[in-house]
């Protein structure tokens, strides 16, 4: 009887939304109003001071880290996500706060990320209120961000150089594929300052990546090194995957929402086209798990696949699950199924499976566990020998996104991001 139900529950959300729609509206209220109440707990465990949450550490205590670490971004995200949702004045005014505390980022310059950084919280901030100061930081970031495009190798370089697993190899101008996530941080300067600099930047990364970090299958490398006098690639190798020639999940998860999105704001076919071969690729793979949530990397211990000799990779044998790489992916397709033709159909069904999955006992965490983080079970970097098994802040933001997207489309909504509001209204750039 319990496996019958089951395959009926599995059944409905293929079918998707349209054949349930009101059960499907209480699975989003119900988890986006436990999502709430679970923030403000993160939130209270938070504190005042300039800590943002990352994790938890081995005896379940909150991990925090500076604003000048990649993650920043996500606890003010996830906590606009909650207000946009409830309305609650208590989590605007903290949203605004958390964001607020990154205003110095405006100005950073150290590394790729200022996507993640200022757009997640920011971006948020600005499209719910409309603050100009908000566009102002957000602009500055976007000219930051710029500084560290390169355009013999057509590329915003990602770290300031990264060491090979293989021994001692350095290189010094490392693309991740993670970086295509930051690009809609430029996309948005150019709309709404008319400024076509930041475009160019953000296409030429995009077609630069487009070329040298997918095989002839779609599958993606994670790391591309490029020679900075002539703009060749050096090495594709990987980072946080298990091998340079595997498909980190987290990464693949990063193209799939990276290539969607640089069609949104773009109308290139290529982009679409990539968005699609990428999302196949992935909803296709043999080794992704019935629940889609998939392994960290999708080629664990598969022969054929050999992790770098210092990596941490080596040593772990057990095949860990990364909710972040589903909650990433499933957001990603609910927007894709909104551009794919004759595939959107099977692309939302598949967001819904996955959503359906990491709302589930077996990932989505009971309130005053978990560190107060929504989801369960996503890995940081293995062959770091890091967040391993883990909540992390990211995995939250994404399936926070994905349940507000999916309650667009339960809405009726055709389109999941516009710009029709005249808070995007083209203005003059503002001064450097």
């Amino acid at each position: 009887m319990k496996r019958y139900a089951t395959l009926l529950l599995g059944l409905t959300v293929v079918l998707g939304a349209s054949k349930c729609p009101d059960n499907e509206t209480k699975f989003v209220n119900d988890n986006m109003q436990s999502a709430g109440n679970q923030v403000k707990l993160l939130l209270k465990d938070a504190g005042t001071g300039n800590r943002f949450p990352r994790t938890i550490n081995s005896q379940g205590k909150l991990v925090s880290t500076s604003m000048y670490d990649w993650t920043p971004g996500f606890f003010p995200g996830s906590l606009w996500y909650s207000y946009e949702y409830s309305q609650d004045p208590a989590l605007k005014q903290a949203a605004t706060q958390w964001t607020e505390k990154l205003e110095p980022l405006r100005d950073f310059k150290d590394h790729h990320d200022l996507g993640f950084m200022m757009y997640c919280s920011y971006g948020n901030a600005y499209r719910l209120t409309g603050k100009e100061a908000y566009r102002e930081n957000l602009i500055r970031a976007a000219r930051s961000l710029c500084t560290r495009f390169d355009p013999v190798t057509g590329c915003i370089k990602s770290w300031n150089s990264f060491k090979s697993w293989h021994g001692d190899k350095t290189y010094n101008f490392p693309v991740i594929i993670d970086n295509m996530m930051n690009l809609e941080l430029l996309f948005f300067a150019t709309r709404v300052t008319g400024d076509s600099s930041f475009y160019k930047v953000a296409v030429t990364h995009a077609n630069t990546t487009l070329k040298n970090h997918f095989r002839k299958d779609f599958s993606s490398y994670h790391v591309v090194c490029y020679d900075t006098l002539t703009g060749k690639v050096l090495a594709q190798e990987t980072a946080q995957g298990y091998a340079d020639n595997s498909t980190w999940s987290r990464g693949h998860a990063w193209a799939i929402y990276g290539y969607t999105m640089s069609y949104r704001e773009t109308q290139d076919p290529q982009y679409l086209d990539a968005a699609i071969r990428l999302a196949d690729w992935y909803l296709n793979n043999k080794n992704l798990p019935a629940d889609k949530v998939p392994l960290w990397d999708f080629n664990v211990q598969e022969k054929g696949y050999t992790p770098g000799i210092k990596s941490n990779a080596n040593v772990v044998n057990k095949p860990y699950r990364d909710a972040s790489a589903a909650a990433i992916t499933c957001s990603a397709l609910f927007e894709l199924s909104t551009f794919a033709g004759n595939k959107n159909e099977g692309y939302r069904a598949a967001a819904i499976s996955t959503l359906h999955s990491l709302a589930g006992s077996a990932y989505r965490a009971d309130a005053n566990t978990n560190g107060n983080f929504l989801l369960r079970h996503s890995v940081g970097s293995i062959p770091h020998d890091t967040e391993i098994d883990v909540p992390l802040v990211y995995a939250d933001y994404y399936f926070l996104e994905a349940l507000l997207r999916y309650k667009k489309l339960l809405g009726g909504a055709t389109q999941l991001v516009s710009y029709t509001d005249p808070i995007y209204d083209r203005k003059p750039a503002a001064a450097p």
